[in-house]
């Protein structure tokens, strides 16, 4: 299901590009990417490596830090990712059961 996720790495080389004031041929060509390739990174046609999108940073004069989550954000996030779990299952399309049988017990020894 396409959403923000998708869109976190396009909108960050969005983000360096404006810090940096840089055009996307000329920060294209600072990291050694194609104008082609940055504009997919950067419109969210393509998706870049951990270490392309380090690479578009620092050709900005930018540095790229991963860090982990809080349990807050992670959290939150489960939290989206559970909704759009429930929001799918709502939208399948489904069929009524009839009653559900269960086999007999199996009586215990006292």
């Amino acid at each position: 299901m396409p959403g923000t996720n998708d869109r976190v790495a396009a909108d960050l080389i969005a983000q360096i590009r404006q810090t940096s004031g840089l055009s996307q041929t000329e920060l294209a060509r600072r990291s050694g990417l194609q104008s082609s390739v940055l504009s997919a990174y950067e419109h969210g046609r393509r998706q870049p490596s951990v270490s392309a999108l380090a690479r578009i940073a620092r050709a900005a004069g930018l540095e790229l830090e991963i860090s982990a989550l809080t349990d807050a954000d992670a959290l939150e996030r489960s939290g989206r990712v559970l909704l759009d779990v429930l929001e799918l299952a709502d939208r399948m399309p489904s069929r009524p059961r009839g009653e559900l049988t269960y086999p007999p017990l199996i009586g215990l020894a006292s």
